[in-house]
């Protein structure tokens, strides 16, 4: 049945129709703000529509039921996909078994009206209503986003983004998460920033050959719950077990199993799991039964009288706020605070977790056949005191309404307890524990410091959780760690205040200048350093989230042997988590420190990072991209998209990440007017002159991707506006007076100045930004001369109108003109020959500097010795006997007429400045200059045999400079051409022109589209090539025959490796 077919659909009144006509009920979905309920029925082919915001808990009301017969016929028509808005659209998709084939929409508040999109409405996968009731639809290589705005009975896209065809669609969430599978492995794709990230891999025990079965696992074993209130975490249930992800830090933290009750109860009475985890929990687990446990958790309906006789079965809808269950055909709503508050009373109550040692079983979490300490990475992730700041606010005001000193504080809280003493000379941090309320105390673990001297310093301390408390004395704030499985107390964060406040408003004023921040100051006390530094750098999950702040401080205290230590834990890390990216961008968050002080680390890394493959795309795929072409996920124009792809051609290529994480990305917070004045820079620009970024292929797809993002249009409107200014200048200067009038002329040198004065603006900036930067930069000169020479000429020329200023037009034409040359430093072709001269240029400097002291020191000496002596006059004859006289000097000629001759014979040319050049200090060096580009008639007007030592003068100039020097400069420039004549001088000159751009062409919110800068991004190189490469650094020793993930690339590429 084609899309444009006439059907009718049959509305039955729901007060005289039973649901589905007394059928089961086998789909169940609600729309995106718990509105409206649709259920869907296959024996009847029926779907009702239920009012979820008008009713109270309880058996829900009918609303509307469609039958679907003339829609979905045939005994093996399904309906495949169904979802609803909040204003009542109805989508659903149908066809043969799992094959889509139709999507229909239908508007339930406007008569049942069928609503067409711009799209083909075959083939559909998934369709949903995201919070801001927009509707998405998922096709086998394209999501179409509708805004549901309707125009003749039609909606068209808004948004459209190409998909991999390889990637297996999961579900997409009501946030605009869509999740993939692929590889064995689960990836979650932001829609609105358009980032990437791995939230599972190596999912074993899928025994699948077809590509339909593959999806019959998925949608019966992969479930995935996120909480709007917690973007950090993720939960995903495959098969019977649970898994916790952090996307912040990026690993897996925790994992359970269903059917232990006491793991599901230690877990979902925590306040920010509880909602990630209690979605996934059905159907019920099998060792407390579901009669039990429902007849338990409705029990608050019984006290009303609502509780129906029969219970519900294993078809549960869970939701934000309610939970819907399907009974006897009708669909009931239920609180899901209420359940959740009698789920955590019959945890409580029973008998097998009552017998059970909890100690044990947080032994024995398990995560992909390996044991891990998930409740020292849970904790971590959810006591992170960075983001607690209103517990240590709260702390200070409860110290400011009682400043008193105390020896002993201790605080309980869910069977944990804490006491912290300080009794003068020792300061003791205790936990203690009991396994119930009858139990006694049990000490399990103690920190101690000694001091010196006796001073009594605690105020107050206050719980973050259970395993984070926070203590507050007199001169500093601490926070400690409990790792309960190791029995271990850490320090993980501590502040030294250094006012000796005696009183409570020395106290109060000290807090408002340390601790009013939205996050707490940097750890300043050198006391407690090794303490710190040991608890962060010997964990993995607190390196993950202080790694950064240790590094910086490493860098900038010298501790060269805790950078090395960092480092290397860095990139064991990485490759001990299946290549997690995240312990990469401790490294590169503080790149530009190490470009500074410690560059030889960003060459290390440059070498340890080469051929990174971690990325949601299979290490060898078919893709119609160049070599080292970057790429992402991206929204397209699918107008366009069909041409597009009908002229691609496809090569076989490999699939890298690039490790430069978090490299280009600006800081979030920003103030829009000093960010136009002098803007936040990055890693990026910090570091674009560093050769070692460039000498891998991850620094040349950097250039890439951003000249792809955004450089390329950027530079050509910057082409186009500086052409606008060379054309209106050139054309006034240069078209003779026939040719043009003067108004015309006049309106030209004003736009000239107009323009001049726009691009001049930028190059201020430069100059603000960074004034050095910008001195050392030889093009800035060049930029400067061309927009300056032609604002003051045209300013000059509309002022007097006279053409008096020949000199200013002729050196502003040719600036201009140079400057115009320069834009084509931006292209490989050109630009290497550019980088080959200034990189030459910056490496001879030195040597023309002392080059040019010689020749002043020469036309010092010969001006010595060819100056006149004597008074002269060039417009009167002046005869005397000195050699050096202008008129002495001149060319005489002997005149003969007829044979004989002339008592009158000699006629002397009349002399100039240039008759004797040495007469003047300027024209001497000019001279000596013109006798080194082989012209020497500025010193031919002399006898040698007469005076020897002009002889010896030009002789030791000739010998010294033209001979040696020169031939020396010649060799150097070979030398120097040999060693920049390759594509990392380009690359790093590119780089400075996209650093430019980013700083002063892009608006300050164009820096932080994720689009544009994502903390990550991945490229595609050819395999042959790839092979190549690997092999050439084989022979040079560069290539790490030790790691896992390049013996990997070895066996993929099927290259051999003698290590």
């Amino acid at each position: 049945m084609s899309q444009t077919d006439e059907f009718s659909v049959e509305i039955y009144d729901s007060n005289s129709d039973v649901p589905h006509k007394g059928n089961p009920i086998t789909k169940l979905e609600v729309s995106p703000n718990e509105k409206y309920l649709i259920t869907y029925s296959h024996e009847d082919n029926s779907i009702a529509i239920w009012d979820v915001e008008n009713n109270d808990e309880g058996p829900l009301k009918l609303d509307k039921t469609l039958d679907l017969n003339d829609t979905i016929k045939g005994t093996n028509n399904f309906l495949q996909q169904m979802c609803v808005s909040d204003d009542k659209k109805l989508v659903y998709t149908y066809g043969y078994m799992d094959q889509v084939e139709q999507g229909v929409i239908y508007d339930m508040m406007n008569n049942n009206s069928e609503i067409k999109v711009d799209c083909e409405f075959k083939y559909c996968r998934y369709c949903t209503f995201n919070l801001k009731d927009e509707l998405i639809l998922y096709f086998d290589d394209i999501i179409y986003i509708y805004s549901v705005q309707t125009k003749n009975n039609k909606w068209n896209h808004k948004k459209a983004y190409r998909i991999p065809f390889y990637l297996m669609l999961i579900s997409i969430s009501l946030n605009d998460k869509v999740y993939f599978f692929f590889n064995n492995s689960i990836y979650e794709w932001d829609l609105n920033t358009e980032k990437v990230i791995k939230i599972f891999d190596n999912i074993k025990g899928m025994k699948y050959i077809e590509e339909w079965q593959l999806r019959k696992y998925i949608k019966k074993n992969i479930r995935i719950s996120r909480d709007e209130n917690n973007e950090n975490l993720v939960c995903l249930r495959i098969e019977d077990r649970i898994h916790i992800y952090t996307t912040e830090l990026r690993i897996h933290v925790a994992s359970l199993h269903l059917n232990d009750a006491t793991q599901l109860n230690m877990f979902i009475k925590h306040p920010v799991l509880c909602p990630l985890l209690f979605p996934l929990l059905f159907p019920l687990s099998d060792n407390i039964s579901s009669s039990k446990f429902w007849e338990k958790c409705l029990s608050h309906l019984r006290q009303s009288d609502q509780l129906p006789k029969k219970l519900f079965q294993d078809n549960i809808q869970i939701t934000n706020k309610y939970a819907f269950g399907i009974l006897d055909g009708n669909i009931w709503k239920i609180d899901l605070e209420k359940i959740k508050s009698n789920m955590n009373t019959l945890y409580k109550n029973s008998d097998e977790l009552n017998n059970s040692n909890s100690d044990e079983i947080i032994k024995n979490w398990y995560f992909d056949n390996e044991t891990f300490e998930t409740d020292d990475r849970l904790s971590i992730i959810l006591s992170n005191p960075y983001s607690h700041m209103d517990i240590i606010h709260a702390l200070f005001q409860e110290v400011l309404s009682d400043y008193e000193y105390k020896e002993e504080l201790e605080v309980i809280q869910n069977l944990i307890r804490w006491r912290v003493i300080n009794r003068g000379l020792t300061f003791e941090v205790q936990v203690f524990k009991k396994l119930d309320d009858s139990s006694e105390w049990s000490l399990i673990s103690r920190i101690t410091k000694e001091y010196q001297v006796k001073v009594k310093r605690l105020l107050g301390i206050k719980l973050i959780n259970d395993s984070t408390i926070v203590i507050l004395s007199r001169y500093c704030l601490r926070i400690y760690h409990l790792n309960e499985n190791r029995k271990s107390i850490s320090l993980i964060y501590f502040c030294f205040m250094d006012s000796d406040f005696d009183s409570k408003e020395e106290f109060l004023n000290n807090y408002k200048k340390q601790f009013s921040g939205p996050t707490l100051p940097y750890p300043n006390d050198d006391n407690y350093i090794s303490d710190w530094v040991s608890s962060i750098k010997n964990n993995k999950e607190m390196i993950l989230k202080y790694g950064v702040e240790l590094l910086e401080y490493a860098i900038k205290e010298h501790e060269l042997e805790l950078v090395d230590d960092i480092y290397k834990k860095c990139i064991g890390y990485f490759k001990e988590e299946n290549n997690n990216i995240a312990f990469l961008s401790i490294f590169t968050s503080t790149i530009h420190l190490l470009n500074e002080h410690y560059p030889e680390y960003i060459s290390k890394y440059s070498s340890d990072t080469t051929m990174v493959m971690n990325s949601l795309i299979h290490p060898i795929d078919y893709n119609d991209s160049l070599h080292l072409d970057p790429f992402q996920i991206e929204a397209i124009n699918s107008s366009l998209w069909s041409t597009i792809f009908s002229e691609c051609k496809f090569t076989t290529v490999i699939i890298f990440t690039n490790p430069y994480i978090k490299f280009v990305t600006y800081p979030k917070d920003y103030n829009w007017f000093w960010e136009l004045i002098k803007p936040q820079s990055n890693g990026f620009v910090e570091t674009t002159k560093n050769k070692d970024i460039y000498k891998t292929w991850n620094g040349e797809a950097l250039i890439n991707f951003k000249w792809k993002k955004y450089g390329k249009f950027y530079y050509a409107i910057i082409w186009t506006g500086f052409m606008a200014f060379l054309g209106c200048f050139t054309v006034a200067a240069t078209a003779p007076q026939q040719y043009i009038d003067d108004d015309v002329r006049n309106q030209l040198l004003f736009t000239s100045i107009i323009l001049g004065f726009i691009h001049l603006s930028f190059e201020i900036r430069q100059i603000i930004y960074d004034p050095i930067k910008w001195i050392y930069d030889f093009w800035n000169f060049f930029d400067v001369m061309a927009f300056v020479l032609p604002i003051i000429t045209s300013y000059l020329w509309l002022r007097t109108n006279e053409m008096n200023i020949i000199p200013l037009l002729s050196f502003s034409c040719l600036f201009l003109d140079m400057k115009f040359l320069l834009f084509f430093r931006a292209f490989e072709y050109f630009g290497v020959y550019f980088a080959i001269i200034i990189s030459v240029a910056r490496q001879i400097i030195s040597f023309l500097v002392v080059l040019f002291i010689i020749i002043i020191s020469f036309a010092h000496a010969f001006y010595i010795l060819l100056s006149p002596r004597t008074d002269f006059s060039l417009k009167e004859y002046t005869s005397n006997n000195d050699p050096n006289n202008p008129w002495n000097v001149a060319n005489t000629y002997q005149v003969f007429e007829n044979g004989i001759l002339n008592p009158n014979p000699y006629i002397i040319q009349t002399p100039n400045e240039n008759t004797n050049m040495f007469i003047d200090f300027r024209t001497s060096v000019f001279a000596m200059y013109k006798f080194l580009t082989g012209d020497s008639s500025a010193l031919s007007n002399w006898s040698y045999v007469d005076d020897p030592t002009l002889a010896i003068l030009i002789v030791l100039f000739s010998l010294l400079i033209v001979v040696y020097l020169m031939n020396l400069l010649i060799g150097l420039l070979n030398s120097a051409i040999e060693k920049d004549n390759n594509k990392v001088s380009f690359l790093i000159q590119k780089a400075e022109i996209l650093a430019e751009i980013e700083l002063f062409y892009l608006l300050p919110n164009q820096r932080r589209w994720e689009k544009w800068f994502p903390e990550v991004f991945y490229y595609q190189a050819s395999v042959d090539k790839t092979r190549e490469e690997i092999k050439e650094m084989i022979k040079n020793n560069e290539w790490d025959t030790n790691d896992e993930s390049k013996k990997y690339l070895l066996e993929l590429l099927n290259i051999e490796c003698n290590a």
